[in-house]
């Protein structure tokens, strides 16, 4: 049985975090975080789509494609590190050898990440400074882990982490061992799925062969943060990471057995929590949105449509006037690509206690508009779509778009 945890990356055996302020872009916070494991980590990993790829996506990719282990992150919040050349490729690499020395490691261990303003060069002095603050305060407190997720954050107002427990068999074979699982994400704009915009990090003791660790991310990746939008657009620096240390002691997972169901469940219940509160603070965002498609004929047709819904601006306007237009969810739907029929459509707004049909066949009902306020008002809304085709299913998540999302990036770089 999966159990929710208060915790983070520091929950699973043998992960530490720190965090500083080394003056990266911001004042008066801190600005950098570091997560370390006390032995070598499986890694598997899962990058932005952008074909404009910041310096530590680069660097991280070959990491993990080529070596498939890691044993510490080094993330910074303020400057993205992209579009910085070569330059940017050797702070990545001076960043990693300068953490590898401290930390007693090879280089080829250290993963990177970078948050923030677009074409700035981060100085290294300051990431030299901010890796010698953080390596002799790294602690596995929950305290720890939730300083490193507040660390990375940029336009976030909240940090986001989450973990759980589960039980797998003993690797004795002598019943059943506890195993963890924590993560931390950011992100609040440039937000939009393949990956969405976003820095997230998850690590667990789990022992799990390298090949499932990254099936299980990927197949997990697709239902969760591949299904959440907040402006429609792609970063250069999205990054997924997680880390597996097999100090759970259960006997490793090696093939797509109950072991692996239950690791993947888990997986997916942490992603997926992370993913909704990323919607949820969207930049400027005053309400979550969740969008669910039932009886689509494949699941990709599915996630498509919802997707669709949840990154379309008039439906996010829509949302934020409280207007319930159901006309701007079936044009969102018609325009997403997968064929269906119109006239077989049912879509219905639900709040926390109430329902409305405001279309049944493709035709728009008459219905309580008073009701329709009082959802719309509520701090999470959803949207159902009934596309009586088939057997597969999606939801998405994103959120209004407001006047303040517009103030926010009008200045971003000051």
């Amino acid at each position: 049985m999966m159990k929710k945890i208060a915790g983070g990356v520091t929950f699973a055996r043998g992960f530490r975090a720190a965090d500083c302020a080394a003056g990266i872009k911001y004042r008066n916070r801190t600005d950098m975080a570091m997560i370390a494991c006390d032995v070598p980590c499986a890694a598997a990993g899962v990058f932005t789509t952008n074909v404009v790829k910041a310096a530590p996506v680069r660097w991280d990719m070959d990491v993990v494609r080529k070596k498939g282990k890691a044993q510490a992150v080094v993330v910074n919040a303020g400057i993205a590190n992209a579009a910085t050349g070569a330059e940017g490729l050797r702070l990545c690499r001076e960043t990693a050898e300068a953490a590898g020395r401290l930390l007693g490691i090879a280089p080829e261990l250290v993963l990177v990440g970078s948050t923030g303003v677009i074409g700035p060069v981060i100085p290294l002095d300051r990431i030299s400074d901010g890796i010698a603050q953080m390596v002799p305060k790294l602690s596995a407190t929950p305290e720890a882990g939730t300083a490193a997720s507040r660390a990375i954050m940029t336009t976030d107002t909240v940090n986001k982490e989450f973990a759980v427990e589960f039980e797998l068999p003993a690797a004795d074979g002598a019943g059943n061992v506890t195993v963890r699982l924590g993560g931390m994400s950011k992100g609040s704009g440039m937000i939009h799925p393949n990956m969405s915009t976003m820095l997230g990090y998850v690590t667990t003791d789990c022992a799990i062969a390298p090949a499932l660790l990254d099936k299980a991310l990927r197949t997990v990746a697709a239902d969760t943060f591949n299904m959440i939008s907040v402006d429609g657009d792609t970063s250069t620096n999205d990054t997924l990471l997680v880390l597996s240390s097999g100090l759970a002691g259960n006997a490793e997972i090696t093939e797509e057995n109950e072991s692996y169901l239950i690791f993947r469940d888990a997986l997916e219940s942490v992603c997926r929590d992370l993913a909704i509160r990323m919607a949820g603070d969207g930049e400027g965002a005053t309400r979550l949105m969740e969008m669910q498609v039932i009886h689509a004929d494949t699941k990709e047709n599915a996630r498509l449509l919802a997707r669709s819904v949840v990154a379309s601006s008039l439906v996010k306007a829509m949302v934020y006037g409280k207007d319930a237009n159901c006309g701007r969810i079936l044009c969102a739907m018609g325009y997403a690509g997968p064929f269906f029929d119109p006239d077989r459509v049912d879509l219905f707004l639900q709040g926390k206690s109430e329902t409305l049909c405001f279309c049944r066949d493709g035709r728009v009902l008459p219905f309580d508009e008073e009701k329709a306020l009082a959802i719309m008002s509520e701090d999470a809304i959803r949207f159902l779509a009934d596309m009586k085709m088939g057997d597969q299913e999606a939801t998405a998540w994103g959120c209004d778009l407001t006047y303040d999302y517009v103030k926010i990036n009008g200045d971003y770089r000051s």
